[in-house]
């Protein structure tokens, strides 16, 4: 295919997404703008210039941020309950330990408090395990988060090969002598390096926030209220 007109699979394969997504992003003015159709191997096929690829790129770059941004937030927030209500239960069963005990102290009946207790702790364990679940559920929330920091992280790297494409391209109208083109490619050249930079920035800026986030729910994850009793 022409490197000025794109297939849908082309871009899908090059942007990293389905092609439903690319398909999802062609309304009907973006098809009466961008959007041509043409005969490949007898069959009509439609196929998207480069002023297109580069708006859809960016949409779909924009999309991913956002996206990004959001999972961050509901796990931030997700997270932050949890250690809430962990803590709580944590001081609730401790509560509930010490009035359990301090009421059957003057029970002889040394089995029946045995039984009582093995009960309390079957319904605490089961509240934990209700809130191991729930933490599970963040882990995945984080997992999709990195995907998402993966995908952005491939459409910096196609900036980055696009690029070289322009550098290239420069330096070939650098040897035909062209002054005015030259000084244009320059300020793209210059522009998308600035783009590739902010980019690798914000990425590493979110993934330090990922590391940053397991490192206080490791530190802060309580241990079995049953730990706690003991002592």
């Amino acid at each position: 295919m022409s490197e000025n007109l794109k297939t849908i699979k082309e871009l899908a394969d090059e942007l990293g997404v389905s092609k439903q997504t690319i398909r999802n992003k062609i309304d009907k003015d973006f098809r009466e703008k961008f959007v041509q159709t043409i005969k490949i191997k007898g069959n009509n096929t439609l196929v998207i210039n480069n002023a297109g690829y580069s708006l859809l790129k960016k949409t779909l770059q924009n999309d991913t941020a956002q996206t990004a941004k959001t999972l961050q937030n509901d796990t931030a927030q997700t997270a932050k309950t949890l250690q809430n209500d962990t803590a709580q239960t944590a001081k609730t069963l401790q509560n509930d330990t010490a009035q359990t005990a301090k009421t059957l102290q003057n029970d002889t009946a040394q089995t029946k408090l045995i039984c009582f207790l093995e009960e309390q702790l079957d319904k605490k364990e089961q509240q934990l395990s209700v809130k191991d679940k729930q933490l599970e559920n963040k882990d995945t929330q984080i997992s999709q988060m990195q995907n998402l920091l993966d995908q952005q992280q491939r459409l910096a790297l196609q900036d980055k090969k696009l690029l070289e494409e322009y550098k290239a391209e420069n330096d070939s109208l650098k040897a035909l002598k062209m002054p005015s083109q030259e000084t244009e490619f320059k300020h793209l050249d210059n522009q998308y390096k600035n783009e590739v930079n902010a980019l690798k920035e914000h990425l590493e800026t979110l993934q330090e926030q990922i590391k940053d986030q397991k490192r206080i729910e490791e530190q802060e994850k309580p241990r079995k209220w049953w730990e706690l009793w003991r002592k």
